[in-house]
């Protein structure tokens, strides 16, 4: 079986990146409230990289992965 690659430098970019509008406008997505992005889940994602980096954090969040991201705050 082959092991499976990770995108570090990824990972780091999405700790990151921060919210650019709304009522949690300037808080990382990785700090988002959980049922805000699961209301973006329900609504749609935006299209582009944010819509891309807040799918992976609704994962991340619904899968209780958020303590993944402790050592990269």
């Amino acid at each position: 079986m082959k092991k499976q690659e990770y995108d570090h430098e990824a990972l780091l970019r999405l700790a990151a990146m921060k919210m650019p509008f709304g009522r949690y406008a300037g808080y990382r997505l990785v700090d988002l409230p959980e049922p805000y992005v699961v209301w973006f889940a329900q609504q749609g994602f935006p299209a582009g990289k944010l819509g891309q980096a807040l799918a992976a954090v609704y994962e991340i969040k619904v899968n209780g992965l958020e303590y993944l991201f402790a050592p990269l705050k």
